[in-house]
Order: structure tokens, then sequence, then C-alpha cells
């Protein structure tokens, strides 16, 4: 269980930390262009998406750090909990936007945090 809860962290963190610095450093304007998957910053300022972007980025930090230097590893399930409100966020944006397909993506990221969720605030959890 406990490998598995890394290897889910890892992998969220990653994607996180590369499309929330992606968010961060890259206009608006230029994003909405990249593709239909990504129209949906046309319903946030410029302000919304970064900071969307820079929560993403704290999140995925908050996933590996507090357990790799352990040092309030309880920030860890907390961490994936945020990335679940913004999944549940980013799903309701979907819906209201028509974007079916895209909606299981995002639903996929948010089981895969609530697993995070589950896993280290249940059966492995960090020791103190």
């Amino acid at each position: 269980m406990n490998i598995a809860l890394w290897i889910v962290a890892g992998v969220l963190a990653a994607a996180y930390f590369l499309g929330g610095g992606y968010k961060v450093v890259t206009p608006k304007e230029k994003i909405a262009a990249a593709g239909h998957s990504a129209q949906w910053v046309e319903d946030f300022s410029s302000g919304g998406v970064k900071a969307i972007g820079t929560l993403e980025v704290l999140a995925a930090l908050g996933l590996i750090l507090p357990a790799v230097l352990d040092i309030a590893p309880v920030l860890v399930p907390l961490a994936a909990l945020g990335l679940v409100l913004i999944m549940a966020g980013a799903t309701a944006t979907r819906i209201r936007r028509h974007e079916a397909a895209l909606v299981l993506v995002d639903l996929t990221y948010l089981v895969l945090a609530g697993f995070v969720v589950w896993g280290r605030f249940g059966p492995a959890a960090f020791g103190g």
C-alpha cells in the first residue's frame, strides 16, 4: 500500500508541478490557444489562472516534500485534499462547459488524489 501511495503521489506531483508551473508562467491567451482541452481558461481571469497554477504547484510540493523531509508529514494528505477540491472545481467547470470527455480526465485525477488522502490519513499514515 505504501509503495502504491508513493507512486500515485509522485505521478500526481509531477503532473501538477509541470501543469501548474505552466499556468503560472504562461499568459492566459497562450494557454487558451494550446487546444480544446485548455479552453476552460476563458472562464477565468489571468490572475485566477495563475492562482490555480500556484495552488497546483504548492500541492505538488506538499505531496512529496513533507514526507521526504519528515517535517509535518500530515501535510501530504492535506495537499492531496487540496487537489481533490481543485479537481472538483475543474469537473464542475467542464460540466458547465459541456466538455464531457474531459470530465473523465478530471475525475481520474480527483480519484487518484482521493486515494492519497484516504491512504495517508488511514491505513498507510505516516508514523509520528
